[in-house]
């Protein structure tokens, strides 16, 4: 309509040319008129009461074809901003589609299909080759490789055996798999990584609240000092070159750019993030992430594997290796701590302990065949005449446990945790960004410095148990992270300016407790997740200054009678698509460092918790 408006008043057709320019500005008035009645209705001014009123304006002065052209512009504007939000969480949507509609459950009869949303927990799911996962699940027979990269991000294959949790969305491989189901059909890891994500730019961080305030703050002034301009003028002056002086101000100084400058940005980050295996938790998590300074590791399931095994035993004289075993293995049998799983597996089939009593960050004590028997830390239990053997066992990057029997020393037991093959590579990329490392363990300080010098860390807190590392984290100051596996050591994690939980592919509610979770187990997904809201918060900055760039280049100019109406628009509806397309560029993630063409192989590990 615009189009043919100018057409005709170039041939001279001036009604039908007025007839098509009025059809513009009522065609376009529908895409931004009514968003400004709405906020009018709920108090509310906003840019698009801005563009009503300027619209208004020059159709009241007798400028049809201005008011079209401001129309059009500022509408297509509007649809653009509309049309990029909606990309960035169409690829969050798509993470869903990978999920099949389909689930097929057995039942002692035979096998029944049924849509997704109907499947169940405790529901025994049967997956065969080549086929989805449809929801969390532990294998309870079979044994085959899956492809988890939808979830984490990683295309290394996972192998799986009973016992082994999988995550919803991933693909299995070549061998049958009955999977005992953990979650509802519809409420997964998967699904809890998108639903995150699509709410993460509602919780809005420093700089988006700011830039709104600002923007609110400023609509109002803008319309009063439109109104003034309009009024003082017409004074002095010819009132409709006033008005329409009023209305070029009102233009050149509103906010549109600058109400947009960071939720495209955030949005856009976010969700290239949650794409690539890291789920970001809110906008508000999205500006804190830029802005950390030194991250703390929890020794285990961050910079180990989480899978501690039994390496080295000592006992006294009159104690054999097996007895002292079993000892430990009966008081642990009901411990959840990660340590007793490895004592367990190197006594499968001891008998277990009762008048069990925790300790906790001390160990746990029982009666067993009527001996009191102690399992723990050298911060509970004396060495005695192991200590040397006890430090040699330290230095050599072990774990230790003491155990007593009837408060007289048995023998002490060395457990080590392997380190995760990347994680020297990923200290090392922080390092490069410029960020301190710092190790957190409950562990003693030979054991924790052995670790850490490893890994490249030079910094160590040890002996710290759970309650102490949430003290530690808050005594690194404001800009630290705490990096732990899965929801292990919620205290620090919620001590730390952000929580970043390691692994946490097949715990839905570790991906909403923490405000970063890296789905997979590749530790270096950390220092690029880092990079990239780095990036981001730079992109934010740039949009930032743009858009208070443009307004107060424009306002002054305006006031002074230049540019025009239609030019005024113009170059505010170009900044507009700046900030926008700029704003985008924050959905390419940074170059990752990860190898994809490996095809190695490695078992997924059960998440744990402290005890």
């Amino acid at each position: 309509m615009l189009a043919g408006g100018f057409v005709g008043a170039q041939s001279a057709q001036h009604m039908t040319s007025m007839v098509l320019y009025a059809l513009a500005v009522i065609l376009s008035g529908c895409t931004f008129a009514p968003q400004a009645l709405r906020s009018l209705r709920h108090g509310q001014l906003g840019v698009a009461i801005l563009m009503t009123v300027a619209v208004v304006g020059a159709l009241i002065l007798g400028q049809i074809a201005e008011s079209a052209v401001l129309g059009f512009v500022f509408a297509t504007a509007l649809v653009l901003k509309a049309r990029a939000m909606a990309r960035a969480r169409h690829g969050l949507r798509v993470l869903l589609d990978v999920l099949p509609s389909t689930a097929r459950i057995g039942y002692i009869g035979g096998e029944v299909d049924i849509p997704v949303d109907n499947v169940r927990m405790f529901d025994v799911l049967v997956v065969r080759p080549g086929e989805r996962i449809a929801t969390d699940g532990i294998v309870v027979s079979g044994r085959s490789t899956v492809d988890a990269s939808a979830v984490t991000g990683e295309s290394t294959l996972l192998r799986v055996e009973p016992g082994d949790p999988v995550p919803a969305g991933a693909l299995n491989g070549a061998g049958p798999l009955h999977l005992e189901a953990t979650a509802d059909g519809r409420d997964n890891s998967l699904t809890a990584i998108v639903r995150l994500a699509e709410r993460a730019h509602t919780r809005k961080g420093t700089r988006s609240r700011l830039a709104d305030r600002i923007a609110r703050a400023l609509v109002p002034a803008i319309l009063i000092g439109a109104a003034l301009v309009a009024a003082l003028g017409s004074l002095f002056g010819d009132p409709t070159a006033w008005i329409e002086r009023a209305l070029v101000v009102l233009v050149a100084a509103s906010p549109g750019a600058l109400a947009i400058a960071v939720p495209v940005t955030v949005i856009s980050g976010i969700a290239a993030a949650s794409r690539s295996g890291m789920v970001i938790r809110s906008g508000c998590a999205f500006e804190r992430l830029a802005a950390i300074r030194t991250v703390a590791f929890d020794k285990t399931g961050a910079l180990t594997r989480n899978r501690p095994r039994v390496v080295e035993v000592r006992s006294v004289d009159c104690v054999t290796r097996s007895q002292l075993l079993a000892w430990a293995a009966g008081v642990e049998t009901r411990s959840f701590h990660p340590l007793a799983a490895a004592l367990i597996a190197a006594a499968p089939n001891a008998p277990a302990a009762t008048e069990l009593i925790e300790h906790p960050g001390q160990g746990v004590s029982g009666t067993l065949a009527g001996r009191r028997v102690q399992v723990g830390s050298t911060r509970w239990l004396d060495p005695g005449a192991l200590t040397a053997a006890l430090h040699e066992m330290a230095n050599q990057g072990m774990t230790t446990v003491v155990v007593h029997v009837d408060g007289l020393l048995a023998g002490i037991i060395g457990i080590r945790d392997e380190l995760r093959p990347e994680a020297r590579d990923a200290v090392a990329q922080l390092h490069k960004a410029d960020l301190l490392t710092v190790v957190l363990s409950g562990d003693d300080a030979r054991t924790a410095q052995a670790l850490a010098t490893q890994v490249g860390i030079t910094s160590v807190r040890a002996e710290c148990p759970p309650q102490d590392k949430a003290r530690a984290v808050a005594a690194l100051g404001p800009c630290t992270a705490m990096a732990g596996h899965g929801i292990n050591d919620p205290a620090a994690l919620a001590a730390a300016e952000v929580g970043i939980a390691i692994g946490a592919g097949g715990s839905a509610l570790a991906v909403q407790s923490a405000d970063l979770a890296i789905t997979g187990t590749d530790l270096r997904v950390l220092p690029r997740a880092l990079t990239h809201v780095r990036r981001g918060r730079m992109i934010m900055t740039q949009n930032v200054i743009v858009a208070f760039a443009v307004i107060g280049a424009l306002f002054p100019l305006a006031l002074l009678g230049m540019p025009g109406l239609v030019g005024t628009v113009l170059i505010q509806e170009t900044a507009e698509l700046v900030v926008i397309f700029n704003g985008m560029r924050a959905a390419r993630l940074p170059p990752t460092t990860i190898p994809t063409a490996e095809p190695r192989m490695r078992r997924m590990a059960a998440p744990t918790s402290l005890r």
